[in-house]
């Protein structure tokens, strides 16, 4: 049986990924990748980085086409443009952009270490709201939150 990690290292051998400071240098260049958030609504709603586009995992394949209710058009019609998959810490991330490979899309990475290492790299984040987030705020949001029920059984 395959775990959760074990998906998460498989795609890491077909997914290129990028660390916070390639995806940061490159926004200062001006080249502009489209950055694809796939957390939950909720989590994109607390922190996202600036001029992110939420589209949730779970409605990521229906996003990536045309004809659909969640089809998000500048998704769809740019299966060539560069794009940075970002997640919380670059796990699902990593799946979603292996996915987005395997729909034809050429020129799809995954940001290594997610929000939480832009964070840690003392990149802007900013709210629901586009007000800019503390970075010590942001990190007690991003951090883990198991529950004792959660946690392996010993």
């Amino acid at each position: 049986m395959r775990r959760y990690v074990d998906l998460v290292a498989e795609a890491r051998k077909r997914v290129r990924e990028i660390m916070p400071w390639d995806l940061s240098r490159s926004l200062v260049t001006g080249k502009k990748p489209i950055l694809i958030d796939v957390r939950e609504p909720n989590e994109f709603a607390m922190l996202c980085i600036l001029g992110s586009i939420n589209v949730p995992r779970g409605v990521l394949e229906q996003s990536c086409e045309w004809d659909y209710e969640e089809t998000i058009p500048e998704l769809a019609k740019s299966r060539e443009q560069e794009i940075v998959v970002i997640c919380r810490s670059g796990n699902r991330s990593v799946l979603a952009a292996d996915m987005m490979m395997r729909m034809g899309f050429s020129n799809v990475v995954s940001l290594k270490t997610g929000v939480k290492g832009w964070n840690d790299y003392e990149q802007p984040l900013i709210d629901g709201n586009g007000n800019l987030v503390d970075t010590d705020i942001a990190e007690t949001i991003l951090a883990p939150h198991l529950k004792p029920e959660q946690r392996t059984p010993i």
